[in-house]
């Protein structure tokens, strides 16, 4: 028996089969202090409990192991310490989750080097990242780098070739950054290759795009599940038809453009070439303020140059490329299409809607025309229900719920909750405007109000158990006043809100999810040691339990 270092003075009990004892074996020791291969730890991802294979002998070493532990430590502390295990075990799985945020953050690690594309700043795409198995990957300086959490090294490195474009990446710590491989297409135009990076560091062979497949089907880009998208104008259609849509050299636009071509996706396998699913997106009539040539990037990822002299550009288009939802925008042809080929979002008019993957699973398509709803789907896109007025779901859970959606009528002052189905749960009367769903925790729903204030609310009935008055808090100095929260994090018990008031100062405050009790909270240059780099080019991500800080010159490992 010895204490662990670094743990507070933890107890750790070794437990030896005696087939090993003077074997000179031991079970190698990961570098974040999680068990290695060979540990019998049920919750560790991808380790296959050997408790079902215990031989008698070690059962005679469990039994008055477990009797020392009820002595020395009490029932009670043993119990709870497996139950605390189980919960940080839970976390590294869940997004957004955070072993430990009970005590302030300090700096861990620091690693320099760029972050992202060498062309992202010019493109407006900055601090690209993806959360690869237990790894956090990124683009620097012509390599894809995988850094390890716990310690900042770099795991792994893959050189890349001539003008990459890999992914799906994520660009803002808010979108879905955890996928099971990235994609790196590679090459001058016309001989692009196209690889397939695992979590490991493992690397497919290079894989030649065929130059006619851009002809008949579009630019390439790398796509979610291993998968290489492409995406172009279709059909001979009617005649473009801008009917009375005009913009001025300001951006000011008014009218419709009636008739254009519509949009084939097409999602084939990066290794193989096989077609995987193929999606054909309507062409649908459209204000002129979705139609001029301010989309930016174009979806080949060229620079789509701004024409003063013809502000409508019906042929461009994008995409927000994720994990698990493609998100389609330009002239007529708003929609999204899921990792599995679905296509959604073509029911309501473009501009006035979009598709969202939700946390607990599936998706939300929501539209804000004439009547304010919210249509749910499946993984696989089959249609589960629909519900009046707009809802959200939790920035961040503790992964034991299945996930509740908030609802709220901008016409009246009611609170609703629903099942993941569209079941309603529960309907409260609120007294202040602008809901934000930002965590449900230890049976617990988070909402923070248009007032400021973040109240918790009994996920299962929405009785109010406690509220904490951000203008109440802070050191007095104005750093909470008009506070607004940028992103959760969660250990399952508390909440970290990374914030920003309204004189610009950030923050972080964590709450008790049982009671609203201020854990601890630092503002300004406290926040972190050496500041948090609040801005639209930073971000905070979790990364198998471990809090990182990603700007365009490194990423910190906060603990």
């Amino acid at each position: 028996m010895a204490r662990e270092p670094g743990e507070g003075g933890r107890l750790v009990f070794d437990l030896v089969d005696d087939d090993a004892v003077g074997s000179g074996w031991s079970a190698p020791a990961r570098d974040d202090g999680a068990p290695g291969p060979g540990d019998d730890d049920p919750g560790s991802p991808g380790q296959e409990s050997r408790g079902s294979v215990l031989s008698d002998r070690r059962m005679r070493f469990l039994v008055p192991v477990a009797a020392v532990l009820a002595v020395v430590l009490g029932t009670g502390l043993a119990v709870e310490g497996a139950r605390d295990g189980a919960r940080v075990e839970r976390m590294r799985d869940v997004r957004g989750g955070v072993a430990d945020v009970s005590r302030p953050l300090a700096e861990a690690w620091r690693w320099k080097g760029s972050v992202g594309p060498r062309d992202a700043a010019v493109e407006g795409r900055v601090t690209e990242l993806a959360v690869l198995g237990d790894v956090l990957a990124l683009e620097s300086e012509g390599d894809l780098v995988a850094l390890r959490p716990a310690t900042g090294e770099e795991a792994w490195t893959v050189a890349l070739g001539e003008d990459p474009d890999c992914g799906p990446l994520d660009f803002d710590g808010w979108g879905r950054a955890g996928t099971s491989a990235l994609v790196c297409l590679e090459g001058p135009a016309g001989v692009r290759t196209a690889r397939v990076v695992g979590p490991e560091g493992q690397v497919s062979a290079p894989r030649r795009l065929p130059a006619g497949d851009t002809e008949r089907f579009g630019e390439p880009r790398p796509g979610p599940d291993g998968s290489v998208l492409r995406a172009r104008r279709a059909g001979a259609g009617p005649a473009l038809d801008l009917s009375d849509a005009r913009c001025t050299d300001t951006g000011e636009c008014a009218g419709t453009v009636q008739d254009g071509q519509g949009l084939e996706v097409r999602a084939e396998d990066a290794v193989t070439g096989e077609e995987r699913w193929r999606a054909t997106v309507p062409f649908r009539p459209t204000p002129a303020d979705q139609c001029n040539n301010w989309l930016g990037v174009t979806w080949d990822g060229s620079d789509n140059m701004v024409d003063l002299a013809q502000m409508i550009d019906p042929e461009v288009f994008g995409a927000r490329i994720g994990a698990d939802l493609v998100q389609l925008y330009g002239c007529g042809i708003e929609s999204a299409v899921t990792r599995g080929g679905v296509l959604l979002g073509t029911e309501f008019e473009p501009g006035s809607g979009g598709v969202a993957s939700l946390v607990a699973g599936g998706y939300a398509e929501y539209s804000f025309d004439d009547t304010v709803r919210t249509v749910l789907y499946a993984d696989d896109g089959a249609l589960v229900g629909e519900i009046p007025g707009s809802v959200t779901d939790a920035g961040v859970t503790d992964g034991e719920d299945p996930g509740v959606l908030l609802g709220m009528y901008s016409s009246d002052p009611h609170l609703r909750a629903y099942e993941p189905d569209g079941t309603p749960r529960w309907d409260i009367t609120t007294r202040a405007g602008g809901q934000r769903f930002l965590a449900q925790v230890a049976g617990t729903m988070l909402v923070m109000t248009g007032a400021g204030d973040v109240r918790g609310l009994d996920a299962a009935t929405g009785e109010a158990r406690w509220v904490w008055d951000s203008a109440d808090g802070g050191t007095g100095d104005g750093y909470l006043e008009d506070l607004f929260v940028y992103q959760t994090f969660t250990d399952g018990e508390s909440v970290l809100l990374l914030t920003e008031s309204g004189s610009g100062g950030s923050g972080l405050v964590v709450l008790d999810a049982a009671s609203g009790e201020v854990v601890w909270e630092q503002h300004g240059e406290d926040a972190v040691t050496g500041g948090i780099n609040q801005g639209f080019d930073a971000s905070l991500v979790a990364v198998d339990g471990r809090l990182l800080e990603v700007t365009p010159d490194g990423v910190r490992g906060l603990g």
